[in-house]
C-alpha cells in the first residue's frame, strides 16, 4: 500500500509539475517576455511564488528554443530577525549566480507608516525602486517577478474597490522611466497549483515579519471574497482574468483610451434587417466566442446585436 501511494503522489506531482511548465512556458510566448540573450534578473523574497518561478525557469532554460541568463537576486530589508543564511546557501547548492542587496526599508517604513497601519504599499515601492536600479546595475534586460493569475485578479479588485481604477497587474510591463522591463512569468498559474508545488519540493519558506503578519489587510479581504465566489460559482476567477485579455474600450467609459467625442453615423454596410438570414443566424449563435479559451468553458460575451 505505501508503495501504491508514494507512485500515486508521484503521478500527480508529475502533472502538476507539468502543468505549470505548460503555463510559464505559454506566458512566456504569448507576451514574448525572453528573447535570445536577455539576461534575467529573477527576483526572490524567500517566499512560495519566487521560489518556484526560479525553478520552473531553471528547468525551462535547458529545453527553451532561445539561449537566455538567469541572475538570482534578493533584497535584505534589515527586518529584525531575518535569516541571511538561507537563501545564499539554497543559491549556492543549485549553483545559480546570485546577488544579496543589503537596504534597510525595514527602518523607513516603521519611522514613516504610522502604528497600526499597513505597510505593503510603501515597503514594496521602496523595494521595487532599489531592486530596478540594480537591475541596470548588473545589465539585466528583464527583471521577472513571481506574481501568479490569482495576484493579478485580487490586483483588480484593490484597485476598481479602493482606487476607482480599472487597472491590475500586466504579464509584462515597461516601468515608467522607460529603463526597465518587468515580466511575470507566472501569470498564467494559480496559487494552489504553486502551494502545492512548493510544499513538494520543500523550498526553504522565508516568512515577512514586516506585513505577512499584519491583520485585516485590503488584499486579505479580496482574497477571500474571490475565494467563496470560486467555491460558489467554480471557475469566476479564471472567467475574470479571462475578461483583462479581452478588453473592449469602446464598451467602457474612458475617454482618454476611446474617442468618444467624434463618434460618427456609419451606414455604408448593410444593417441586419438587409442582410440574408444565415448572415444574422450565424451572429446570433456567436455568443460564445470560437476563440474562448478553453480553461474557461463558461465563458460567454454578450455581442450587441
Amino acid at each position: 500500500m505505501p508503495e501504491l501511494e508514494n507512485r500515486r503522489e508521484r503521478l500527480e506531482f508529475n502533472k502538476l509539475q507539468k502543468r505549470l511548465r505548460r503555463h510559464v512556458g505559454r506566458a512566456i510566448a504569448d507576451f514574448n517576455m525572453i528573447e535570445e540573450g536577455d539576461k534575467i534578473m529573477v527576483c526572490l523574497s524567500g517566499g512560495k511564488d519566487s521560489y518556484a518561478m526560479l525553478d520552473i525557469l531553471l528547468n525551462l532554460q535547458r529545453t527553451a528554443p532561445v539561449n537566455f541568463e538567469l541572475v538570482a537576486v534578493n533584497m535584505d530589508q534589515k527586518q529584525p530577525g531575518f535569516p541571511e543564511h538561507i537563501l545564499p546557501e539554497y543559491l549556492q547548492s543549485l549553483g545559480v549566480p546570485h546577488h544579496i542587496v543589503e537596504k534597510d526599508t525595514y527602518s523607513v517604513v516603521k519611522e514613516v507608516v504610522p502604528e497600526g497601519k499597513t505597510t505593503c504599499g510603501l515597503c514594496s515601492r521602496l523595494r521595487r525602486g532599489t531592486l530596478y536600479g540594480f537591475a541596470e546595475e548588473i545589465g539585466a534586460t528583464k527583471v521577472a517577478l513571481g506574481h501568479h493569475k490569482d495576484d493579478i485578479v485580487e490586483t483588480l479588485f484593490l484597485n476598481m474597490f479602493y482606487g476607482g481604477r480599472l487597472k491590475a497587474m500586466p504579464p509584462k510591463l515597461r516601468a515608467d522611466d522607460g529603463r526597465n522591463i518587468v515580466i511575470r512569468p507566472m501569470a498564467y498559474c494559480r496559487e494552489d497549483d504553486i502551494a502545492q508545488y512548493a510544499e513538494h519540493k520543500q523550498f526553504p519558506i522565508i516568512p515577512c515579519n514586516l506585513c505577512g503578519s499584519q491583520e485585516n489587510l485590503q488584499r486579505q479581504a479580496i482574497k477571500q471574497m474571490l475565494r467563496e465566489w470560486d467555491k460558489k460559482f467554480p471557475g469566476r476567477s479564471e472567467n475574470i482574468f479571462a475578461a483583462l485579455t479581452r478588453v473592449s474600450p469602446s464598451q467602457l467609459a474612458d475617454r482618454d483610451l476611446y474617442d468618444f467625442e467624434s463618434l460618427e453615423l456609419d451606414r455604408s454596410t448593410p444593417s441586419a434587417a438587409e442582410r440574408p438570414d444565415h448572415l444574422i443566424q450565424r451572429q446570433v449563435n456567436s455568443w460564445e466566442p470560437e476563440d474562448a479559451q478553453e480553461a474557461v468553458p463558461q465563458y460567454i460575451e454578450a455581442r450587441n446585436l
